[in-house]
């Protein structure tokens, strides 16, 4: 079969690889029907920051149709559509156990430690497919995943009804995180230096796009804000932009030093949260998909194969996306 596969920092090919192996005890095997390309993707890629083995089948957002159950598998069946939880966790920290996964202090995902999904098929513990509600279309339901994170930041913030929220950053996840909040009666307000990108999103949501100035968020800026830029200049600069007595729910990925002041936090009682991955949002994100699925497709900016994927990255990097997913649709 074809995968993509992920061979070292800016190393990532088209191959003809051995087809997924037969389900063992526990286990099930699916036809990938589609994927998408996540920042996080592009950014091991660049980086190399996750590489924990290689060559290795990239991916973790993705959706596909049951072939095959290993032994013990139960509660599914050849032909059901699922998503797939990109989290795979050792169920035995004290995070875990707790319940809370997306901390396992023993953390990989899917197109990591284990093969992914940019590939026809694929072979996954069974505990990581859930099962889709009927007539969810592949593509909509590749996006599960980062609107599960994208929900789990929007869960940390907490943000009373109907407070305003700024959105810095309209990638995946900050318009995502965009979307849900207006259809929850949030107010949106939108920061993003790719203008096309931004300018979609507000068409979609009935958001606002500013600029992340003073003047830009006016005479009564938002107490509640997503940060998924993951630029440290952007988090340093909100917490003098922002109205006092709320919270930054931070999403982004990041890399360099946070020239960040603390009194601002202090005085003006800012609270700065950390948000990975998701919790048990993304039961929450299935059952929201069919009324979700208009939406979704308007933010869809390019679908390609398999070949397609490398090229893709090329694009996504030089910051030519004007939608807010690439969806990858693995079959011939």
């Amino acid at each position: 079969m074809r995968a993509v596969r992920l061979h070292g920092v800016g190393d990532l090919r088209l191959e003809q690889v051995p087809e997924a192996p037969a389900p063992g005890p526990g286990e099930v095997r699916l036809r990938v029907t589609a994927a998408g390309i996540c920042g996080s993707d592009l950014h091991n890629f660049r980086t190399g920051l996750w590489i924990s083995r290689a060559p290795v089948t990239a991916g973790h957002e993705f959706a596909g149709v049951i072939l095959a159950l290993g032994a013990g598998v139960t509660g599914l069946a050849p032909g059901d559509a699922v998503a797939v939880d990109s989290r795979v966790t050792c169920g035995a920290c004290r995070n875990c156990r707790e319940g809370r996964g997306q901390i396992c202090s023993r953390m990989g995902f899917v197109g990591e430690v284990i093969e992914g999904g940019f590939a026809e098929s694929v072979t996954l513990p069974a505990r990581l497919v859930l099962k889709a509600p009927v007539g969810v279309e592949p593509r909509h339901l590749a996006m599960a995943e980062p609107l599960a994170v994208a929900l789990h930041a929007l869960n940390r913030l907490a943000l009373p009804a109907g407070a305003p929220l700024l959105v810095a950053g309209c990638g995946s996840i900050g318009g995502f995180a965009a979307l849900l909040a207006a259809r929850a009666g949030h107010p949106l307000l939108l920061a993003d230096r790719n203008t096309a990108r931004a300018a979609l999103v507000a068409a979609v949501t009935g958001g606002r796009v500013v600029e992340l100035t003073a003047a830009g968020l006016g005479d009564a800026p938002p107490r509640h804000v997503i940060e998924a830029t993951g630029a440290a200049p952007v988090i340093a600069a909100l917490p003098g932009l922002m109205a006092g007595g709320g919270a930054i729910a931070l999403v982004g990925i990041s890399h360099g030093a946070l020239p960040l002041d603390p009194n601002l936090l202090v005085e003006r009682e800012i609270a700065l949260l950390g948000c990975h991955a998701f919790g048990e949002e993304l039961p929450q994100v299935l059952a929201m998909l069919p009324d979700l699925a208009a939406d979704l497709t308007r933010l869809i900016d390019a679908e390609v194969p398999l070949e397609g994927v490398v090229a893709a990255y090329g694009r996504l990097l030089a910051g030519e996306a004007r939608g807010l997913k690439t969806l990858i649709l693995p079959q011939p």
